[in-house]
């Protein structure tokens, strides 16, 4: 577990150094340049030091041991810091937006951007690029939501900034600087349309659910595995972080021993556990077959895939 925060935190260390770099450069070279859109690009660089610094807290909360208070531990501190970063996201976006219908409709004076703003746009693309590589390589290696979060809104940066370099060529060639306002409020409507992805694929977990439904087969396919179980039902799964956490009610001849009973659930918890990575948990009530219990409304049975 140490490993995979000690890589969070130096990814997120990275994604501040490097987002902070190219914010300066982009909101200064904006403002000489009077360009709106490389400044708006740069404030969207800045957005990205925030929402680098809350991974980086957010991974030293990831490290602390399951307590009275949090018995499955804090894995899920991993998405409601996505969660946070969706609004942040979606008020720089906000803000953007704000500014360029005030520019377009004539609240604020417009004028023809300088060409210097092209090559730090050029710039910034080239950094975004990098660091979007990084962030979903790491994200992805150590299962952090956060961190392919965030390596999907610089993977956005990276449309954005290129947008904004279509608008200053279209800006120059057909000296019109409107098309500077233009880009910049195309450019907050694809940050408002990312923030709200963001927002809604966390809601999954949140709400107990499972990211990829296909793990129900995983687990049928381990339980049929082990001779003696039958009739799974009740069987649900919900993510916990990047891990998972599965329960499982399944039946077993009623003659058996406790002991006997518990070494096949046992049996059962090591096959699924073969066939799906990082496993949170496997929580099994057996009962003798052919039990007429009520039905229950929650969990699945083979018949619902």
């Amino acid at each position: 577990m140490s490993n995979r925060e000690d890589e969070i935190r130096k990814a997120s260390w990275i994604a501040i150094s490097g987002n902070a770099f190219l914010s300066v450069i982009k909101i200064v070279a904006g403002i000489i340049a009077g360009s709106l859109a490389v400044v708006a690009d740069g404030v969207d660089s800045f957005g990205d030091i925030i929402t680098s610094t809350i991974i980086l807290i957010t991974a030293n909360i990831l490290s602390r041991p399951p307590d009275k208070k949090y018995p499955y531990g804090y894995g899920k501190a991993d998405t409601i810091a996505t969660k946070a970063l969706s609004f942040i996201i979606f008020f720089a976006g906000a803000q953007l937006f704000i500014t360029a219908i005030r520019k377009l409709s004539g609240g604020v004076a417009v004028g023809m951007p300088s060409k210097f703003a092209f090559y730090i746009v050029l710039v910034s693309i080239a950094g975004k690029i990098l660091l979007a590589i990084y962030q979903f390589r790491i994200g992805k290696r150590t299962g952090s939501a956060m961190l392919i979060a965030n390596g999907k809104n610089m993977q956005n940066d990276v449309i954005i900034s290129a947008s904004v370099l279509l608008g200053l060529i279209f800006v120059f060639v057909f000296k019109l600087p409107v098309l500077d306002s233009i880009t910049a409020l195309l450019v907050s409507i694809w940050v408002l349309k990312v923030a709200f992805q963001i927002f809604m694929q966390t809601n999954v977990e949140l709400m107990d659910g499972t990211k990829d439904c296909s793990i129900y087969n995983k687990i049928f396919d381990a339980i049929e595995a082990v001779e003696g179980v039958h009739h799974p039902h009740r069987v649900r799964s919900r993510n916990i972080g990047h891990k998972v956490m599965i329960n499982i009610d399944l039946e077993v001849d009623g003659d058996l021993t406790l002991r006997e009973a518990h070494e096949l659930a046992h049996k059962v918890e090591d096959s699924i556990k073969t066939r799906i990575d990082n496993v949170f948990d496997v929580a099994i009530h057996v009962e003798p077959l052919g039990d007429k219990t009520a039905e229950e409304k929650y969990g699945i049975t083979k018949s619902h895939l």
